[in-house]
Formats: structure tokens, C-alpha cells, sequence
């Protein structure tokens, strides 16, 4: 299967599921069985299988031919380069190439003056009126090359400024800028680009990132603290005559590679290995020159040679526009095309997979026991009734009282159903006091207040190393929340099920481990590139606070931003159960006790009675058949590989 083919049948999958959760929500609303946090639920993982995306990063220093790799494997169909591709530098900014039907076909481009601000890239994806809008026409090849140019823009700016919007003036700095007789110096006009292009990949969810040189990395935080780290993939092309440069190599170690070897979704090109094809070599010659280059690689970013693919992205795109098979073989992409197709894209379906059954396994779990809830009382409803036929008024009165007893007893058991609620909503209170974004606020002042304050290097280390401490410990008095929580109810969940044959099950866990992770990242992060002896050395304090504030402060908020909703979710998810099983038991009494109530005034319905019952019998066994084989199906497509093969033979 090509790419293009995978991802199709990957995006056929997410749908059939979707379909399936549709399905089962529809059903659960005809039966009866629906409530407020299951809709909910069901809801959000459509949403999440619709807005599902796929995020391919592209990072190299410049003119490794990174925007040509991407012309050869997306845009070849056109009959053209899509991208800029000229020799220099094309891509000056980092650039998003994705499909929002909501928006029509256009280049969002921010200025470089919005670094002047505190806001990151993801908070002006919320302004769009601070974006330049240019439209583009999808019916021509060459339009859409002149829109898509506006990306190489710059302008020119003096030193001053330039180290205002971030740019490192240090001399080796210097030296890769263009400076004119005046002093000024050329930087990228734009601070970012987002690409609304209708290609068929990126309408199925694909996002693929296009990130510019050394330079512009190491200037736009978001790119190197969120974007990059949060690819599925990043592909790190070297060029095949040049091999793994120096600055290649800071890139590398920098932005991309880790300690520990392979890491998945990390594929380095050796492009442009046209350079080597020498016509007074055999193809032999030419392929040993090729291989020595790939051991080199691999040697010097401590890489298995199998996760190095060299092509030659501008002799690939040549043979697909002029359907050159021969050629297209010789540029060697279709291996890397077939890596990505069989690496990415299945390691992407597991996550969804294992994302969807849990919540799935949840949802299906608490319908099957209200399901089994509702069918224990009434199977206990029809031996009350059964076991009356023949009685007397006497023995349906001394039936009568007992369920009477057992509905005052529950009752008066709902007293501590209520004090738990009450200690509940204070447990969940205590959490927020350490989760919530009023404690990272005042966390935040503070800091700010010591760094601007500091006379000292040590005083501004200090107050950063204070800052991840008493997050991290907000993040520990969190977890110590949680877990008091999870014990009240679990004992809780026991005693109900115990004492009145609830069917609870046990209480959904809930981890802050990723955040706490986030956390380490993020610490690890700004030392290297904040609270640094180099960093300290060569800046202001001044412009370190500005940094430090403008990109690690702002994705730790963002941490427990998500940490909050998450637990927001989970504190709901958590009591739900119980309310839902406490208000069906109430009513499997009240049904009760009216039942034999009805009996006592006129014996002659109780036959009708127990038909009644019997009728509903058969209907809460039926929806638990049902209920079962909604599962098998769901559990079925789940399981499914992404090949459109064998997905269309069990379709």
C-alpha cells in the first residue's frame, strides 16, 4: 500500500468507529439507558476521532531539500512543486500545512512583530484577526506556487530590533544573517504560517509541519517545546554529498535525538544522493559510496542504519510527474514512503486504539450494570410476586411492610451517601487548591517578582529552581488528593454493594503522571536553554526573564491547564456510578412496594402483574443480548490493522 493508500484506510477505520459509537448512542437513547456523562462521553470521542490528526514534522538545516522531500511524497500529483524549492532558503518560518473544511483554501501568515507580545503561537491561533490572510486558488498549479512564496518573505530590521524579536546577535549568529551597508539585518517577515490546503491526506487529518534552519528553530520556543516533541513523526534530512555537518549535528542533539537510542517516529533522509551518481562510477561503485555514507550517519547520531533512508527527493518528484518508474526506483523514496505507511500510521492507530477502548470499555460497562441493576430488582419484584399467589391479605400486608422497611432502611442508608458527597466536594476542593490555575498564578507573580528583582545569577537560578519545585509539589499535594479520594470511593462503591446489591464495579482510576513528566521536560529544558552558566553569561536578565516567561511558564500552564479538564472529567466520572445506581435502586422500590400495593387492593391483578414483569424480562434480556453483541462488533472493527485490504473483506 502506498501512503496515501494507508492513510485512506486508516481514516476508513476512524469512521467505522464512529459509526459504531453513533449507533450505540442512538440505541442507548431508544432504550432508555442514556444519561448525562455517557452522552457526553460518546460525544467527545467522535470528536476526537473526527478532529484526529497526524502530525509529520520536516527539520533540517537549510538547503538539505526539505521542502523539495516534501513536494515528492504530498504534492507530485499537481505537476508541479507546490512549495518553494529554489537553492538558498525557502522556508523561512515554521509552517503548517493542514485542512480545516470551516475555513476556504488560504495562507495564514503572523507577523514577526507579535513576538514583541507575551502570547505563544497556539494563543494567536485564537485571535485571527492578528493573522494575514492571503486566499489561494486550488485550480492552478502556478497560483498556488505564488501564494505559498509568500512563506520565503523577509525584511530588514536593525540589530536592536532583531534582538528585541529574539534573534541571537552573538558573532557566530551574525555570520548566518545578511547584513547590509547600513547595519540592518534580514530576518523572516513571519513568525508563522498555517497552510488551509483541500490536499486528500490532509483532509483525512494529516499535519504536516515545515520547520526552517538552525536559526529560526532555536528562535521560536514553541516549535522546539511543543511542536517537535508532540509530532508523531519527525524526519531530519542531511544531505547525501555533505553527510552530518556541525550545525546538523546541533539540530540533532538540540531538538530531535534522545539519549537512549531509537525512539519511534524518528526517520533521518539522506536526500540528494543524485549528487553522488557520477557517470565515470559503476552502480555498484555508486551504492557502496551510498552505503558508506549511511554508516557514517548512523555513526555519528548513534543510530541503527536501517532508520536512514537516502533518496533524492528532486529526482522522485521529476519520475512521479513524468511517470518514470525507473527513475522513481532509483531515487530510493518509495522505501522511506513504505516506513512511513507501515511505522507511522499503525503506531498512530494504537494510541487511538487503546484511547478509544477504555473509554468505550467504561461507557459499555456501566450500561451492562444498570442493565443487570434493573434485571436483579425485578427478577427480586416477580419472586415477591410469585411467591404471594394464593395468599392470603395478611401474607401480601406482611410483604408489603418488609419492602417498606427495606426502602425506609435505604433511605435512612442515603445519610451517608450525602455525608460523602458533602466530604467529596471538599476532597475535590482541596485538589483545585493545588491543581488549579489561581495556585500556578500566584506561583508565577512570585517568580517573575524575584527574577526582575535579582542582582545575582544565583538569585535568578533560584527563583526558576523554586518555580518547577513548587509545581511539582502542587502536582504531588494533587496526587495525594486523588489517591483520598479513590479510597473514600472505593469503600464507598463496597459498602453500597454490599449492603443493598448495587452494581458497582470499581471506581475509574486517574494518573497525573504525564504531567508530572511534562513537568521534568520542561525543567530539563530550561536549564539547557535558560538557566544555563552559558546562558546566564550571554544575556540580560532582562531578556532570560522574558524568555523564561514567554516559553517554559507558558506551557506549564498549559500542562495543568490539561490537567485540570482531566480532572474535572474524571471527579464526575467517579461519582456518576453511584448516583445513577442509588437513583435506580430508589426506583426499583418505589416499583416494588406500588406492585404490592395494587395486589393488596385487588388480588386479581397479580397475575397480570407478574405477565407485566415477565414482558420486561424478556425486554432487559434482549438489550443485554444486544448490549454484548454491540460490544463484539465495536471491539471487532477495533482490533482491525489499517489495510484496506482486509478491512474491506469483513466490511
Amino acid at each position: 500500500m502506498t501512503l496515501a493508500q494507508h492513510f485512506a484506510a486508516y481514516s476508513e477505520w476512524r469512521a467505522r468507529i464512529s459509526g459504531v459509537l453513533e449507533k450505540f448512542a442512538g440505541w442507548l437513547v431508544e432504550n432508555e439507558l442514556t444519561d448525562a456523562q455517557i452522552d457526553r462521553r460518546i460525544a467527545q470521542l467522535r470528536d476526537k476521532l473526527r478532529e484526529d490528526r497526524l502530525h509529520v514534522a520536516f527539520v533540517a538545516e537549510f538547503s538539505r531539500g526539505k521542502s523539495e522531500l516534501i513536494n515528492a511524497i504530498f504534492f507530485a500529483g499537481y505537476g508541479n512543486r507546490i512549495l518553494p524549492s529554489t537553492a538558498g532558503r525557502t522556508t523561512m518560518c515554521p509552517t503548517e500545512l493542514m485542512y480545516d473544511r470551516a475555513k476556504p483554501p488560504s495562507i495564514e501568515l503572523l507577523p514577526i512583530e507579535s513576538r514583541e507580545s507575551n502570547s505563544s503561537i497556539s494563543e494567536y491561533k485564537h485571535l485571527p484577526g492578528q493573522w494575514e490572510r492571503i486566499p489561494i486558488d486550488t485550480s492552478s498549479a502556478e497560483a498556488m506556487q505564488e501564494a505559498l512564496r509568500h512563506v520565503s518573505d523577509v525584511i530588514r530590521v536593525d540589530l536592536a530590533m532583531a534582538k528585541r524579536l529574539g534573534f541571537a546577535m552573538t558573532d557566530g549568529e551574525l555570520a548566518t544573517l545578511r547584513i547590509d551597508e547600513q547595519g540592518d539585518v534580514e530576518i523572516p517577515r513571519w513568525r508563522h504560517a498555517i497552510i488551509n490546503f483541500p490536499h486528500p491526506l490532509l483532509q483525512q487529518g494529516l499535519v504536516i509541519l515545515d520547520t526552517p534552519g538552525l536559526n529560526a528553530i532555536g528562535t521560536e520556543p514553541e516549535l522546539t517545546l511543543s511542536l517537535l516533541p508532540n509530532a508523531h513523526a519527525v524526519l531530519f534530512i542531511l544531505a547525501a554529498d555533505t553527510g552530518v555537518t556541525q550545525s546538523d549535528l546541533m539540530v540533532w542533539r538540540e531538538y530531535i535525538g534522545t539519549p537512549v537510542g531509537r525512539k519511534k517516529g524518528r526517520i533521518v533522509v539522506l536526500n540528494k544522493i543524485d549528487s553522488l551518481w557520477d557517470e565515470l562510477k559503476s552502480a555498484e561503485e555508486i551504492d557502496a559510496e551510498i552505503t558508506r555514507q549511511v554508516d557514517t550517519c548512523a555513526w555519528a547520531l548513534d543510530l541503527p542504519e536501517d532508520q536512514i533512508f537516502p533518496v533524492s527527493a528532486q529526482k522522485a518528484l521529476v519520475a512521479k510527474i513524468n511517470d518514470d518508474p525507473e527513475l522513481l526506483q532509483r531515487s530510493q523514496l518509495t522505501r522511506l514512503e513504505r516506513a512511513l505507511s507501515e511505522e507511522l500510521i499503525p503506531a498512530k492507530q494504537e494510541v487511538v486504539r487503546d484511547n478509544i477502548h477504555v473509554e468505550f470499555a467504561d461507557c459499555h460497562q456501566r450500561t451492562h450494570s444498570l442493565l443487570e441493576s434493573r434485571l436483579a430488582g425485578l427478577r427480586e419484584q416477580l419472586g415477591e410476586l410469585a411467591d404471594l399467589r394464593g395468599k392470603n391479605k395478611g401474607v401480601v400486608e406482611y410483604m408489603m411492610g418488609k419492602v417498606r422497611g427495606e426502602k425506609e432502611e435505604f433511605e435512612s442508608g442515603l445519610q451517608r451517601y450525602y455525608a460523602v458527597r458533602s466530604v467529596f466536594s471538599q476532597l475535590s476542593n482541596k485538589l483545585f487548591a493545588h491543581l488549579g490555575l489561581d495556585a500556578l498564578r500566584l506561583l508565577s507573580t512570585s517568580t517573575r517578582d524575584a527574577m526582575v528583582t535579582a542582582t545575582f545569577s544565583s538569585t535568578l537560578t533560584s527563583a526558576i529552581d523554586r518555580f518547577f519545585t513548587v509545581a511539582r509539589g502542587n502536582l504531588a499535594s494533587s496526587r495525594a488528593e486523588v489517591a483520598e479520594i479513590m479510597t473514600m470511593m472505593e469503600a464507598i462503591y463496597k459498602k453500597f454493594a454490599v449492603e443493598h446489591g448495587l452494581k458497582l464495579g470499581t471506581p475509574t482510576a486517574f494518573s497525573l503522571q504525564k504531567y508530572e513528566k511534562e513537568i521534568d521536560r520542561l525543567d530539563q529544558w530550561c536549564h539547557t536553554h535558560i538557566n544555563s552558566v552559558f546562558q546566564l553569561l550571554t544575556h540580560e536578565k532582562s531578556q532570560l526573564t522574558q524568555r523564561f516567561f514567554e516559553e517554559v511558564a507558558v506551557q506549564v500552564r498549559k500542562a495543568f491547564e490539561h490537567a485540570n479538564r482531566d480532572a474535572e472529567t474524571w471527579l464526575k466520572a467517579i461519582m456518576l456510578p453511584l448516583e445513577v445506581q442509588i437513583r435506580e435502586h430508589q426506583i426499583q422500590l418505589k416499583r416494588r412496594l406500588e406492585s404490592i400495593k395494587r395486589i393488596h387492593q385487588a388480588t386479581d391483578s397479580l397475575e397480570e402483574r407478574i405477565d407485566e414483569l415477565e414482558q420486561v424480562e424478556s425486554k432487559l434480556l434482549l438489550q443485554l443480548t444486544v448490549l454484548g453483541q454491540i460490544r463484539d462488533n465495536f471491539r471487532e472493527i477495533l482490533q482491525q490493522t489499517v489495510n484496506r485490504e482486509e478491512m474491506l473483506s469483513v466490511a
